[in-house]
């Protein structure tokens, strides 16, 4: 492998090589300036991100990239890599023809064998960087797969029910993941000259669909990481409240009752300890008055329920407006905050069980462990589009932390 610090200071060998060529002859190859400048910007932006050598947080890595770029250059090769993005199938006919046996013939005559070999070799190390960058973005969608797979796991079928879209629910994200990135290795990654870029063995192991519990077992230790360190972010004895249910679970006799009443004090403190119920009582009134189920009627007064508590932690007590879009109708809460407002008041209902009434056995074991798991997942993705932004000092590689 190349050393990543001399890697992340290269730029697009295409880009290079079409600078090289007359205008005729690239315009010809149907390379305008806008495509020129797009791969430039692309491969640029991939190298910084894959720099996992450099000292300087990902941010900066990006921020000095665009420094080297003229302001008007950028929003060129933005509004290049944007408009094939948006139009996949313009694009692909685009890189399809491109493959094809007449361009290809049509280049080896214009360029001449010695050329067309330096433009091939090129285009193999640029799509060698653009594949080690999307491997890594693929990979790095898998915490939070885990996290959904996990947390939804915790809602029973009525409660599944009762939520919009409930098809959504039943997908098995995971898995999909894990087969996307099976046949991203297989097209791409296994095709290419990956020695030439910055990955590593791990980024080169393939992912199988019959892996799948050996890669969610290591995954889901870390989204256990990732949510412990937000959480801690919100208050540290929060956390100790997780690691003395997993301790009373692993030691103690009667870890079971235990464990769960940690756990029910832990989402208990997490909702008392952001809003106030006057305060969700208010954020209902000014958010949600249409939505049912998000209060109570107690000696003629109107409560808001641990639902609503729920949701207004998940969206830390902003608005829930929103534009309508083709699959939102914009109105109530999203599906992603109902979903994991739900979560949690349905792992809270469940953990009640367990606080009096356990025998002790494995499978009451197991199924702790199952609503923690489901628990920290919960929190990851909550915390995760609650807590404000990204630390300017934060790795890409702790993203998912």
């Amino acid at each position: 492998m190349q050393d990543p610090a001399v890697v992340g200071t290269r730029r697009s060998r295409v880009a290079d090589f079409l600078r090289q060529l007359d205008p005729d002859i690239r315009a010809a190859l149907h390379f305008d300036n806008a495509a020129v400048i797009g791969a430039d910007l692309l491969i640029s932006m991939c190298r910084a991100l894959m720099d996992t050598g450099s000292d300087q947080p990902w941010q900066d890595r990006v921020e000095s990239t665009f420094k080297k770029f003229d302001l008007s250059d950028v929003e060129i090769g933005f509004n290049y890599i944007l408009e094939k993005i948006q139009d996949k199938d313009a694009a692909i006919s685009w890189l399809n023809s491109f493959k094809g046996v007449n361009y290809r013939a049509f280049a080896l005559r214009l360029l001449g064998a010695g050329d067309f070999r330096r433009l091939e070799d090129a285009v193999k190390e640029d799509g060698a960087i653009v594949a080690l960058a999307v491997r890594r973005g693929l990979r790095g969608l898998m915490p939070f797969a885990v996290a959904w797979s996990d947390a939804v796991n915790n809602m029973t079928e009525n409660q599944r029910k009762a939520v919009s879209k409930t098809d959504i629910l039943g997908l098995e994200v995971v898995q999909m993941v894990i087969m996307a990135d099976e046949a991203f290795g297989e097209k791409f990654v296994s095709t290419l000259p990956m020695q030439l870029t910055a990955a590593t063995a791990d980024d080169l192991a393939g992912w199988r669909p019959d892996d799948m519990t050996e890669i969610v077992s290591t995954i889901r230790h870390r989204v256990a990481e990732s949510s412990a360190k937000r959480l801690e972010r919100e208050n540290s004895q929060l956390v100790r409240k997780i690691r003395g249910a997993k301790d009373a679970l692993t030691h103690s006799e009667d870890g079971i009752s235990q464990a769960a009443n940690s756990l029910i004090e832990l989402i208990d403190r997490i909702m008392r300890e952001a809003f106030t119920k006057e305060d969700v009582m208010a954020w209902v009134e000014a958010n949600l008055p249409d939505e049912p189920g998000l209060t109570f009627e107690k000696d003629g007064a109107v409560l808001a329920n641990k639902r609503a508590e729920a949701l207004c932690f998940v969206y830390r007590g902003g608005p829930t407006a929103r534009e309508a879009s083709e699959h939102d109708s914009g109105q109530g809460p999203s599906l992603i905050h109902d979903v994991l407002a739900r979560v949690i008041v349905a792992t809270r209902t469940s953990l009640q069980k367990f606080k009096h009434d356990d025998d002790g056995t494995q499978e009451e074991k197991d199924q702790l462990f199952s609503l923690l798991a489901g628990l920290e997942g919960a929190l990851l993705l909550g915390l995760s589009i609650s807590q404000t932004g990204i630390k300017q000092d934060q790795p890409l590689d702790n993203l998912e932390a």
